[in-house]
């Protein structure tokens, strides 16, 4: 997905939607450095772009607050 489409899609959430949204990118790094201690290196490409994702949300949240 492309960086605008991304944004566009989290400023449409209302605040419980991007707190859910959140929740789920902190697992899904949990799981993904995780994968990546065993050895999987297809892993690094996703680590940095779910980071990313969790910044903006977080950025939207504060923003809003």
């Amino acid at each position: 997905m492309k960086r605008r489409e991304e944004l566009d899609k989290y400023k449409e959430m209302g605040g419980e939607e991007l707190r859910a949204e959140a929740v789920r990118l902190r697992e899904s790094l949990f799981r993904l450095n995780f994968k990546l201690a065993l050895g999987e290196v297809d892993a690094v490409k996703r680590i940095r772009q779910e980071k990313k994702s969790l910044a903006r949300i977080e950025t939207l949240s504060k923003q809003r607050s």
